[in-house]
């Protein structure tokens, strides 16, 4: 798992990592959250779904846990999982899932600044309005938090360096 704020760089590592550790796949589970987005209607939802953000779809979570699943067993590959989530009860019900199929699961939170986040999301032509700083603020806020350990500060490197040293994490470093 890639955790971190959005626009903190989790994307751009797990795209390197995926060409860097053989057998290897890119699990987004952003689209299963689109998906459920376009199936499930508000008056659908219950109360305590009905806010701007998918991860607090029930099913969501549900369905992130066995997407994972079915992907390990059909595909027989390592995921690589790049999301922001920082609400801790979501957090430790998508961990303990994963690790309930796969007892070599490792978590990397990428922290960057609420500056250079601004930065990194203008850049790619993104406005930054009130959804991102909403979202941003409450996940540095949350990633503090030793339950999101392993921290990777990215402020002052680039993506090359996040790779490698989440390689040397996995035990990896000479990929």
């Amino acid at each position: 798992m890639i955790n971190g704020a959005f626009g903190s760089g989790k994307t751009s590592a797990a795209n390197m990592l995926q060409s860097l550790i053989s057998n290897s796949m890119i699990y987004d589970p952003e689209e299963i959250g689109y998906m459920l987005r376009n199936i499930i209607n508000e008056e659908t939802r219950f109360e305590e779904e009905r806010t701007d953000d998918f991860q607090d779809l029930e099913l969501w979570r549900i369905l992130t846990v066995k997407t994972a699943h079915e992907l390990m067993n059909k595909y027989k590959k390592h995921l690589i999982v790049p999301m922001t989530i920082y609400k801790a009860d979501h957090f430790e019900y998508i961990l303990n899932g994963f690790k309930s199929f796969d007892q070599d699961v490792f978590h990397f939170c990428i922290i960057a600044s609420g500056d250079t986040i601004k930065k990194r999301i203008e850049g790619r032509g993104d406005h930054f309005g009130t959804w991102y700083q909403t979202h941003t603020e409450a996940g540095l806020l949350a990633f503090r938090d030793s339950r999101f350990r392993e921290h990777i500060e990215t402020d002052h490197i680039g993506t090359e360096e996040v790779v490698r040293l989440i390689l040397k994490k996995l035990g990896k470093s000479n990929v």
